[in-house]
């Protein structure tokens, strides 16, 4: 059985280092010579982000080479999708590549970590990749999270909005309702309520408070008796260390006492550093 590696060490798991580098190898090759990555977690991919990346390409070329593995003749594409396709959009004769020798799972596990770190996966198109990871790889969702450099709950919270509507999962992935949301939606059981609250978070623009404040009111009395002991994590404690972990991507830890507390940033590498806080950084401006 081969050796297990926690892949979710940061996006320099990505880039061979010098003790690997003899297994990797860096070339020029035609776009056409690359197919598409059949473990590709992102289902969408935003027109004017493309739009964007084709500009920048056509300015200053493609700057980071993309991650591929041999298939063949030709090679399969790991990670780096929108520049190779960007690339072909150009019309280019050749791209820089870095071939990798990795397993179907390693192929996954890389992807869905360059695309986390950057935020490219809307919540639902994470979640269906943790989905696969556990599905097809016989994974718990312990090792999931080992493997990724996040927190099982982070793991466990984004399966859970697999449960919703089909129709509520697509207004997450299109941005008019957010993960947030989706977890409130949770805590009521019928999918028809599920669907007609989805429709008042979209027409009235409701905040998660407003639409925490309505669940409460509409919940069953039984269901208001089952209500967790006042000891629980604050629900909107855990709400914001969850949209800190989706933002920063990676494990972020809220500990709330009384009227202070501390925000926990968990970092692998000096270069997952730097990228945490260049995100900062951005926010701050």
């Amino acid at each position: 059985m081969m050796e297990r590696r926690a892949l979710g060490k940061g996006i320099d798991a990505l880039i061979p280092d010098h003790e690997s580098e003899k297994h990797n190898r860096m070339q020029n090759v035609h776009p056409d010579q690359i197919q598409p990555n059949p473990f590709q977690p992102r289902e969408e991919f935003e027109q004017e982000g493309m739009d964007e990346l084709v500009k920048s390409i056509k300015e200053k070329g493609i700057l980071q080479p993309i991650l591929v593995r041999r298939k063949g003749d030709a090679f399969e594409l790991i990670a780096g999708e929108r520049r190779w396709r960007a690339s072909k959009l150009l019309n280019l004769n050749e791209i820089p590549i870095i071939i990798k020798d990795v397993e179907d799972q390693d192929s996954l596990e890389i992807s869905l970590i360059e695309n986390i770190q950057r935020r490219d996966l809307n919540a639902i198109e994470e979640a269906k990749a943790y989905s696969y990871l556990l599905e097809k790889f016989n994974l718990t969702q312990e090792e999931v999270a080992d493997i990724l450099g996040k927190a099982r709950a982070t793991i466990s919270n984004a399966l859970r909005l697999l449960k919703l509507p089909l129709e509520i999962q697509d207004e997450i992935k299109k941005g008019r309702i957010s993960f947030a949301h989706g977890r409130t939606l949770l805590e009521i059981d019928d999918p028809l309520d599920q669907r007609k609250l989805a429709e008042e978070i979209i027409s009235r623009a409701l905040s998660v408070r407003e639409l925490e404040n309505i669940v409460k009111i509409r919940r069953p009395r039984s269901a208001k008796r089952r209500m967790v002991n006042p000891l629980a994590i604050d629900p909107m404690v855990a709400v914001t260390e969850e949209e800190l972990q989706q933002s920063l991507g990676t494990k972020v830890r809220v500990i709330r006492r009384k009227k202070r507390g501390h925000i926990n940033i968990e970092f692998y590498s000096m270069q997952d550093l730097d990228r945490i806080a260049q995100l900062i950084k951005e926010r701050k401006g």
